[in-house]
């Protein structure tokens, strides 16, 4: 008799969601989370993941929209391309509320991307350890992370990962100064 896939752990409602994009079919939409004794439940198609309500609420105080502590679920380079595709959409909606300024709506979604894309890469540099200048190669283990470090190793350097932090953080800081 086969053994059951135990159900993996997100650490937030956010990683959930980016989990399940990154890894379910697309053609199977996301379901609204299912409460249970001690965690959500979030599914889409047949992929799903808990996130208890304890770790939710330590991410919202610490103010760490995808969680406390390293990911399990998603890797460095997926954090990095998590981070790249936040902020290519948060720099075409920006571009967009440019033409037409005032949308309330749009300009919500242009900060909630940049403050994603930061956030994201924020989750790849918890992979360093204290004391070191990269992700370890053994921090790596999904197929499209691997490829990512392998495409651009530099990428996964604390100072390049501080740097695209600290630009995203521009972009949000000068779209809230004009936008707003």
């Amino acid at each position: 008799m086969e053994q059951a896939v135990p159900i993996p752990y997100a650490r937030t409602l956010a990683e959930a969601r980016l989990y399940l994009a990154l890894t379910a079919h697309e053609a199977a939409p996301e379901e609204p989370p299912v409460e249970g004794p001690e965690a959500w439940t979030v599914r889409s198609g047949a992929v799903e993941v808990l996130v208890p309500y304890a770790s939710e609420a330590e991410a919202r105080d610490e103010g760490e929209r995808f969680g406390v502590g390293l990911s399990e679920l998603i890797d460095p380079g997926q954090w990095r391309l998590a981070g790249a595709a936040y902020a290519r959409r948060a720099l075409a909606d920006d571009l967009e509320y440019a033409e037409e300024p005032g949308d309330e709506g749009l300009f919500q979604r242009v900060v909630s991307g940049w403050e994603t894309a930061r956030d994201a890469l924020g989750e790849a540099l918890k992979f360093i350890p204290p004391g070191e200048d990269e992700v370890p190669a053994e921090a790596f283990w999904t197929e499209a992370g691997l490829a990512a470090r392998e495409a651009e190793p530099d990428c996964f350097l604390r100072d390049r990962l501080a740097e695209d932090i600290a630009f995203y953080q521009q972009n949000l800081d000068d779209f809230r100064s004009f936008g707003g």
